[in-house]
């Protein structure tokens, strides 16, 4: 293969893009073993390497006379390796190695346990060694270093000793200087093919510098830098790679608005119809402030020609429900269908049982689809919405299985829509013309994702940045908050009452655990063996049941209705249960190791009690062995009810892949950007990508084009942005 290394700066996109993605073991001094070894880390081209940027630095620019080393301080020395020796100890069946650096002030102790081959050959008596690390006592009242960090020291660089030096990642019994070097090699080589190919203005308006001189500050910051910036991600060259990050992912997310601003869609009448206006007489209750602004939104969406794609995110109880059928009577008056999809079938039946008595006073014809029907029913509902006859279809998965067909499809709304992938939402669009080949040039019907996972704004438009999104964030009058009260695990037997209590006045619980089962590793309390010793011990005159993920859906479905028929006072779970159908005779909730949970998590399993009229209660147990932060953070619970507050909270603190979960939420594998960390960069970024497709739509001017390879070289796969351009 042809080395492309030292690409000039002036290169074409095309040609820098080539050389970035040349393999690591063609890298100088890496090799096809070695290659391997960097690849268990995802490394494996040139460009991951430069992106494989230092957790941290340490501060090397003081080198202090042996004789003034302070016990209990990190700290760097500059000395002669006088003595070395590698030692066996028998009774630990482990190699030391032991040596002493000696810089004419003094003598300072070296031992590194459990040696590999390769460092002892590495060090020899009479080499000159730079050495950092925390000093401590050691035998004899010597002064010495644990593990010290060491760096040879070639003739003429004695007095280059003194500088900021990286910390990165790296693969287990790979010297960190091993790293350096390969990293040194890859901006020796490659950094002229980096640059981000951001328009002057643009990096001029915001102040960045340019991405290969940011990437050189990164790996090798200059003696001059300002180590607590560099530590906390902030210094001007992680600014600029931050920046480059967000900006062209709102580029991708925003030419993805625009191609869906031209498909055709359904424009819907603006005004109020008589469905809409006799829906409201029936409403037992007044829409609050929120939900009358987000049906105005997506009122204003269904009046557009283009195809609506709108997420209304509102907190349990917000009223989303009420908000999606009014969506559903504007598309149903105007003579078309609606579909209803939801992730179980004990939710399309709560949802179903719900609005089928609207449906019914509305005289809208309304149907169930599910996997359990009878097949002569399921026919029966098939051919029913096939003909155009069922104008409001609520259902599961079943919904996008091959012949089921749509012909009057108007609007789709997918509830719970993290729970489905995007596979399935292009599925359902496609209900209206699957067996079509003019599929593309037909109008696109509208779609309605809904969440109860509130997720602040500044991930949301990471996440969803391609779609409308409207918030819920005002609930309706009267919900009492659920009381929530962090307990200690002594306190077990009242939380235990507590359940007892109200199972004596009618009411239901449930008890979660964070594991299915018992884990060699982890030494919590699980749910499969907890379920069993309530079962048969404190709470044994009661109906305990016991559901979690690695049940089928069916089996999992039968449990929850023998809950919800009352047949179990108590059930005990996994976080399977955090969304899920409405209970309201539960009113209590048992959350055991809280401190193993999200706050976000905490509070959508909180979200499952307090949905009757009676007042609800959420103890959340504690370990003793948990750290005080660990408590600090859960108090946040006690206090705040606001579901929108705690996601922010959570992001702060864990990070946007602990709180969704990285793999299921489709979160984008940022290589230094924090959408928490750098929230106004991220505006900063979405504010300049929409400007510039403003003045250039699809990136055909002459300073567009270098972007838009980039773009499609960094996000076409996850964005599929090849379809579109």
């Amino acid at each position: 293969m042809a080395n492309h290394a030292y690409v000039s700066a002036c290169a074409p996109p095309k040609e820098c893009l080539k050389a970035l993605s040349t393999p690591l073991r063609f890298l100088k001094g890496v090799g096809p073993k070695r290659a391997a070894l960097l690849e268990t880390l995802g490394l494996k081209t040139v460009e991951n390497l430069l992106y494989h940027l230092p957790f941290r630095y340490e501060d090397r620019r003081r080198v202090k006379k042996i004789h003034l080393a302070s016990v209990g301080e990190d700290e760097s020395f500059a000395g002669t390796l006088v003595f070395v020796q590698k030692k066996f100890i028998p009774r630990k069946r482990r190699h030391i190695l032991l040596g002493t650096l000696s810089d004419g002030t003094g003598m300072l102790g070296l031992v590194w346990y459990n040696v590999p081959p390769y460092m002892a050959n590495t060090l020899s008596r009479g080499q000159a060694l730079l050495v950092h690390g925390r000093v401590e006592w050691g035998l004899g009242g010597q002064k010495r270093i644990v593990h010290p960090d060491f760096e040879p020291i070639e003739a003429g660089e004695e007095t280059d000793t003194e500088k900021i030096l990286p910390v990165y990642l790296r693969p287990g019994g790979l010297p960190l200087r091993t790293m350096r070097r390969w990293l040194a090699q890859a901006l020796a080589d490659y950094a002229p093919s980096l640059p981000s190919f951001l328009p002057e203005s643009l990096t001029r308006r915001q102040g960045l510098m340019d991405l290969n001189q940011a990437m050189k500050q990164v790996h090798q910051p200059d003696k001059a830098a300002d180590l607590a910036s560099l530590n906390r991600f902030s210094s001007p060259a992680h600014r600029a790679i931050v920046f480059d990050e967000f900006f062209y992912l709102q580029l991708g997310l925003g030419l993805r608005r625009k191609h869906r601003a031209a498909l055709e869609g359904i424009a819907f009448s603006s005004a109020e119809a008589q469905l809409t206006r006799q829906m409201r007489g029936l409403l037992p209750f007044t829409l609050t402030g929120a939900q009358e602004r987000v049906v105005g939104e997506i009122y204003r969406d269904m009046a557009s020609p283009c195809p609506m794609q709108r997420l209304v995110q509102g907190d349990v109880g917000s009223g989303k429900t009420i908000v999606a059928w009014l969506a559903a009577l504007r598309a149903i008056e105007s003579g078309f269908q609606a579909l209803w999809m939801a992730p179980t079938e004990l939710l399309a039946e709560q949802h179903f049982r719900n609005l089928k008595g609207f449906a019914g006073a509305l005289k809208i014809p309304a149907a169930l689809l599910t996997g359990s029907l009878p097949e002569a029913t399921k026919k029966e509902v098939t051919e029913g919405i096939r003909t155009g006859m069922t104008s409001f279809i609520v259902g599961t998965h079943a919904l996008i299985q091959e012949g089921v067909w749509v012909p009057r499809m108007g609007l789709g709304i997918i509830d719970e829509q993290h729970r489905f992938g995007v596979v399935q939402r292009r599925a359902l669009q496609r209900l209206v013309h699957w067996h079509s080949a003019a599929a593309p040039t037909l109008p696109q019907p509208d779609i309605l994702l809904m969440s109860a996972t509130p997720i602040p704004r500044s991930l949301a438009m990471v996440l969803f940045g391609d779609l409308e999104i409207s918030f819920l964030d005002e609930m309706p009058p009267g919900r009492t908050p659920v009381e929530t009260k962090l307990c200690g695990e002594r306190e077990r037997p009242a939380v235990y009452e507590r359940v007892r209590t109200e199972i004596q006045k009618g009411h239901q619980a449930y008890i979660v655990y964070p594991l299915v089962e018992a884990s060699e590793r982890l030494n919590l309390h699980d749910a499969t063996r907890m379920a069993e010793e309530l079962r048969l011990g404190v709470f044994r005159e009661f109906q305990v049941g016991l559901i979690h993920g690695r049940m089928s859906a069916e089996e999992r479905d039968a449990v929850m209705r023998r809950f919800k028929e009352g047949a179990l006072q108590i059930l005990v779970a996994t976080t399977v249960i955090e969304v899920g159908i409405d209970i309201s005779n539960a009113t209590v909730m048992v959350i055991e190791h809280a401190e193993r949970f999200g706050l976000s998590q905490l509070h959508q399993l909180r979200g499952r009690v307090g949905r009757g009229q009676a007042p609800a209660q959420c103890l959340l147990v504690h370990y003793e062995a948990g750290s005080r932060e660990a408590r600090s953070r859960l108090r946040v619970m006690e206090k705040e009810h606001d579901g929108f507050k705690i996601a922010e909270a959570d992001l702060e603190i864990r990070g946007p892949g602990e709180l969704l979960g990285t793999r299921q939420s489709g979160l984008p594998d940022f290589r230094l950007a924090d959408v928490a960390r750098d929230a106004h960069l991220l505006l900063e970024a979405r504010s300049e990508a929409t400007a510039w497709l403003a003045d250039d739509s699809n990136l055909s001017r002459p300073e567009s084009r270098a972007m838009g390879q980039v773009l499609l070289h960094r996000w076409d796969d996850r964005l599929e942005l090849g379809a579109i351009g």
